[in-house]
């Protein structure tokens, strides 16, 4: 019999939780059967509201950074959002048709400036 067993999300040790629209980013923190310890990010996407009973449904995208990597992923990441931010931003008319334009909800008590410095 495999001692493996199988590890559901109820294993997070940590969690963060971002929502824009109709995404919702899960940054997780989780451990591997060696004890090592690895960030999982998962975007989900609502792709059709559940209508007639139906459930909706979600689209799932799931990357996996491991210690050894988190800085030189943090150092990447935080380079192309100071690129982002620093470029003009489209108006709506020039975004693809699929895309929103959103902006924070002043009374949104998660809408803050977003600091993309951090340190080890």
């Amino acid at each position: 019999m495999d001692t493996y067993t199988n590890k559901q999300d109820s294993d997070i040790l940590f969690s963060r939780t971002v929502k824009a629209g109709r995404r919702v980013y899960y940054v997780d923190v989780k451990q591997d059967r060696r004890g090592g310890y690895y960030v999982s990010i998962t975007e989900s996407k609502r792709v059709r509201d559940g209508v007639d009973g139906q459930n909706p449904v979600f689209e799932k995208h799931k990357i996996f950074l491991y210690r050894e990597d988190l800085q030189k992923f943090m150092e990447a990441f935080a380079e192309v959002a100071k690129f982002t931010e620093s470029q003009p931003a489209a108006a709506s008319s020039e975004l693809p048709e699929n895309i929103v334009a959103e902006e924070p909800s002043p009374a949104d008590p998660d809408a803050k400036d977003t600091d993309f410095s951090w340190e080890f």
